[in-house]
């Protein structure tokens, strides 16, 4: 396979106010026509500012690249092939090979579509405009075409739709048809499948696959999931502040890392983690009486139509739920965005109402409680939430956020005996004691969530609601959350409600699982024996999806 991009000792520095910051130090690789070269790293490691520095995206009054070459073979329309230096290249020349020779396709896509224009318009522009020559009508028959490479169902009818009508996934797949369109021979392509459910993740794999062996497009694919990488890579990088740590083929990079880092990073995957925590006896889990029980729970929320608003039907987003949860016990449910997790989880804890059913808790009947009856409750069932900066009050400190709940139930003497008990809380989730003064923006992403798990934990509760508490965090970071859930069940006999979409972590942290689809309950059972032997044909769907890391044993 011949070269198409050549990275040589770059350099990309940032200025932030006086700063300056070395985002990117002394970075090479290259990457061969037609192969996919996964770029892997935790947050901040400089993974992204890479990729835009190759493509040259990066504003230019805060950035400047001191050092380095980044060598592309500019394929001309007549088929002549060019070498030229993206960050030496006229502005101009650089705009016509962005779009048409090397495309990117960003993490976000509803921040990257134009919620004003419908996506056929957006495509339609890129196709123009990098072929002056194609009128209006071959453009329209070109993006339908596009869109219908990516699977979107009746693409000649869906052309005219805006970002906002469509689901993350299809979002995602009109970002790849956009980049696409114009058959690019480097697709830059930054956690396309980040935020997305297994299933959808692996039909854009699956897509980005095929495309790519159709088109011979070569992939710089950038992610943090090693699951990923085993199903994409033909060879990986690892990067670390700013630099390359380790770099090779793909089996040699996960069967023999030589770097501490690498292996690090692999040690975090959950099926590498040590499982020794997990010491519950589940006959007698399986005996004991339920801490949670739920019966028949519903959750119905009006459709309403016309002048009169009047209800013409309901979305039943939780539909019939029958549940039990031992004390002590992490009870994993399981499904794909839209299915019903959050909103049960909600309806448990009376956040939302159910429309019919019963919640048992501790065997009394919570249901129907007044608001009043319900909160010496609240200091016994808690939640931590999916996204910790926006659960989190940006005005108050951690000091605040913490003792504010222990005050509002009692807890401690004094107020200095609860800025005690908080620091000492912050100190048990892994952090010091003195970040109580601090606000939350000045927190990393697995920080906030250690804070979303500390102020759970300040009013000593029994049970605790979590909502995808590790849907947007690093590897190792992950590992830490996770790790930390467990020696805190273990020390406080918690029980846990584990919401989530990700099977690897439900895997090593849950003893039971429920899998949810379509407001139900399809199969539930021990955790090991679902994802050993899997009965409904949904569950197999959700448990086939999941990328994998191919160790060899």
């Amino acid at each position: 396979m011949t070269r198409l991009l050549k990275v040589e000792g770059l350099q990309t520095w940032l200025r932030s106010g006086d700063e300056i910051v070395r985002a990117v130090d002394e970075v090479s690789f290259e990457i061969k026509k037609g192969e996919t070269f996964c770029l892997v790293g935790e947050s901040g490691s400089g993974k992204s500012i890479t990729a835009l520095s190759v493509i040259q995206l990066l504003p230019q009054d805060i950035s400047q690249h001191p050092g380095g070459r980044v060598l592309f073979d500019y394929r001309h329309n007549d088929g002549r092939i060019e070498q030229v230096d993206m960050l030496r290249l006229d502005p101009a020349k650089t705009l016509t090979i962005r779009g048409a020779r090397i495309a990117m396709i960003f993490q976000e896509p509803m921040t990257s579509l134009n919620p004003v224009f419908t996506i056929g318009d957006q495509i339609i522009e890129a196709l123009q405009l990098h072929n002056p020559e194609m009128d209006e009508a071959a453009a329209r028959q070109r993006a339908i075409a596009a869109l219908e490479q990516v699977k979107i169902p009746n693409a000649a009818e869906r052309i005219d739709e805006y970002p906002h009508r469509l689901s993350g996934g299809q979002r995602q797949r009109v970002m790849i048809a956009m980049a696409m369109a114009c058959e690019p021979d480097l697709l830059i392509a930054d956690e396309p499948t980040t935020a997305l459910d297994v299933t959808v993740q692996a039909e854009i794999l699956r897509l980005m696959k095929d495309l790519q062996q159709r088109r011979g497009t070569a992939i710089l694919f950038i992610t943090h999931d090693f699951g990923v990488v085993s199903q994409m890579a033909d060879r990986l990088a690892v990067m670390q502040l700013g630099k390359i740590v380790e770099a090779g083929p793909l089996k040699q990079m996960i069967n023999q890392p030589q770097h501490p880092y690498t292996k690090k990073l692999l040690a975090a995957l959950p099926e590498n983690l040590p499982r020794e925590i997990i010491s519950h006896d589940s006959e007698h889990t399986a005996s004991a009486k339920p801490l949670l029980e739920l019966q028949g729970v519903q959750v119905y929320f009006p459709i309403k139509k016309g002048v009169l608003r009047r209800t013409v039907d309901h979305v039943k987003a939780v539909d019939g739920i029958d549940l039990k949860i031992p004390k002590g016990q992490i009870l994993a449910l399981v499904g794909e965005s839209g299915c019903g997790k959050s909103t049960l989880g909600r309806a448990i804890l009376r956040l939302n109402d159910p429309t019919a059913g019963k919640v048992y808790f501790d065997g009394a009947d919570i249901t129907a409680l007044p608001h009043k009856q319900m909160q010496p409750l609240r200091r016994e069932m808690q939640i931590i939430f999916q996204d910790p900066m926006s659960s989190l009050n940006p005005r108050l400190t951690i000091a605040a956020t913490l003792t504010e709940p222990m005050k509002v139930h009692g807890i401690g003497e004094s107020k200095e005996e609860r800025l005690e008990l908080a620091k000492r809380i912050l100190e048990r989730v892994h952090l010091k004691g003195d970040y109580v003064w601090r606000f939350p923006h000045e927190f990393s992403g697995g920080q906030r969530q250690r804070i979303g798990i500390a102020r759970a934990l300040a009013l000593n509760p029994r049970f605790i609601v979590c909502d995808e508490v590790t849907s947007a965090l690093d590897v190792s970071v992950q590992a830490e959350i996770l790790q930390m859930l467990l020696e805190l069940r273990q020390e406080r006999d918690l029980t846990l409600l584990f919401i989530t979409h990700n099977i690897g972590v439900v895997e090593y942290v849950s003893d039971e699982m429920a899998v949810m689809n379509d407001g139900r309950i399809v199969e539930q059972g021990p955790t090991d024996r679902i994802s050993r032997v899997p009965q409904h044909e949904y569950t197999k769907k959700l448990l086939a999806a999941v990328p994998r890391v191919e160790f060899e044993h």
